[in-house]
């Protein structure tokens, strides 16, 4: 095997082993330490030092350790957070929150700047497009990667199905499922459904051995980027670090960016309301906490399968048609959310929901990267930082307020999100379409000039 595409899908596999760790975890953290919305206060948290993180850190230790000891020693912030969990409290959870989140920039940055230098590298020695190497590379990450979703939800629900007395959950305690349920009154119904300690030691085991997997396959078989390559790209990157910093600030003085915040931030607060309480105050609280990894691989699968088809039929509908129907399957499922009452008898419904979800967000991440890259041609890299900044203020936000705000109170705030987003976006569109107009008008002057000049000569 080439040794490039050695290195790739080595990256790629510890990636997945790691991602099936802290996606399995995340998608329980609101079901597993509700008590006074530790679960979702963490995830915050995480979010919050992801933020920080990426404005200062990954540049620098790219530069000090190169990308294979900045891939191994951010893996390493992960399993941190998995081991909180092992003895979950505010003493544990928050600081290995913000270890995860310091962690999480530099992990993905190094990964991007491995596969890119990784590709050009060997597009140059064997006379190829850099640009057509570098696609190849991280298509093949992803395809390997994207599974990780599939895997951690399922050893969560194979793990918490052992549980050998599975109580019923009483009608009193399902009146306070769905929207119906607050802070005061979810406490009771969760810990009815909680599984016992030595099946929450026993996934968390499971989870800590993966990402221990993961830091292993990289620390030993993943190959350093020659010290000339690194510095090579790194020399670019330092030079316009304060530049691109200030530019990504600099970026909102254009009209169509901060229209565009609304939508971006949407797209935090929706993966932010399925993860965080819909796994919770809908599928735990109804059914039991080893239905959330079905429920969620449900979403994972339906969502992957749903950008691959949405990526291909964008170039026939366009983006505005895809968006109305995103916006139009939101709007229904937080409808049905609001007037739906949960009950174990309505067990396909509980899936119904996520399928729906993960359709309309995978219209949702690959239109909005798109019209990112669409508008932003010149500034793209300033464009793509304030969607990554925004995002995750969306999922601050979220997981923030969860803690202490009622499902319907955030159901609400969710759709006034989405009409507020679909305002901007319309707005964004109406100029879009004004400058297209005026180009075409322009265009058609000056071939009318041309045409006079012609006669008149």
């Amino acid at each position: 095997m080439e040794r490039s595409l050695k290195n790739i899908i080595v990256v790629a596999f510890g990636f997945l082993l790691l991602f099936t760790a802290y996606g399995g975890l995340q998608n329980l953290q609101s079901s597993l330490n509700d008590e006074e919305g530790l679960g979702v206060a963490t995830l915050s948290v995480v979010y919050g030092a992801l933020i920080l993180s990426s404005m200062f850190l990954p540049p620098i230790l790219i530069k000090k350790f190169g990308c294979k000891w900045t891939i191994t020693a951010s893996m390493c912030c992960y399993i941190a957070f998995s081991l909180g969990n092992f003895y979950a409290s505010w003493y544990t959870l928050i600081p290995t929150s913000i270890i995860l989140g310091l962690g999480g920039a530099p992990l993905w940055s190094a990964k991007c700047t491995y596969l890119t230098i990784t590709g050009n590298a060997y597009a140059q020695k064997a006379g190829k497009l850099g640009k057509d190497v570098v696609n190849q590379y991280f298509g093949i990450f992803f395809l390997i990667f994207q599974s990780s979703g599939v895997w951690g939800n399922l050893i969560s629900s194979l793990v918490f199905q052992q549980e050998s007395i599975k109580g019923e959950i009483s009608d009193d305690q399902l009146m306070h499922c769905g929207a119906k349920d607050c802070l005061k009154t979810s406490t009771s119904s969760s810990n009815s459904t909680r599984p016992t300690h030595d099946l929450i030691y026993t996934l968390l085991g499971i989870y800590t051995g993966s990402g221990i997997l993961a830091v292993l396959l990289v620390a030993i078989f993943l190959e350093q980027i020659p010290k000339d390559l690194l510095e090579n790209s790194e020399e670019k990157k330092n030079a316009s670090f304060a530049s691109n910093f200030l530019a990504t600030f600099r970026h909102l003085k254009d009209k169509r960016q901060c229209l565009l915040i609304p939508l971006t931030m949407y797209s935090g607060f929706e993966q932010g309301f399925l993860s965080g309480d819909y796994t919770k105050s809908y599928v735990t609280c109804a059914l039991g906490i080893r239905y959330v990894g079905y429920v969620m691989i449900c979403f994972s699968a339906t969502n992957s399968l749903s950008s691959m088809l949405f990526g291909k039929i964008s170039q026939y509908t366009g983006r505005i048609a895809l968006f109305v129907l995103g916006a139009v399957i939101h709007l229904s499922c937080i409808i049905s959310l609001l007037l739906w009452k949960p009950h174990p008898s309505q067990m396909a419904v509980f899936f119904i929901f996520p399928a729906l979800w993960g359709m309309a967000d995978a219209i949702l991440q690959t239109q909005t990267n798109a019209i990112y890259g669409i508008l932003f041609v010149k500034n793209k890299e300033a464009a793509f930082a304030n969607y990554r900044l925004w995002e995750s203020f969306g999922f601050v936000i979220a997981f923030g307020y969860s803690t202490f705000l009622c499902v319907y109170i955030k159901l609400y705030i969710l759709l006034a999100v989405l009409i507020l987003s679909a305002v901007t976006y319309g707005s964004v569109e109406y100029l879009e379409r004004g400058k297209s107009l005026e180009i075409l008008t322009e265009k058609k002057e000056t071939q009318v000039e041309e045409t006079i000049t012609q006669t008149n000569m």
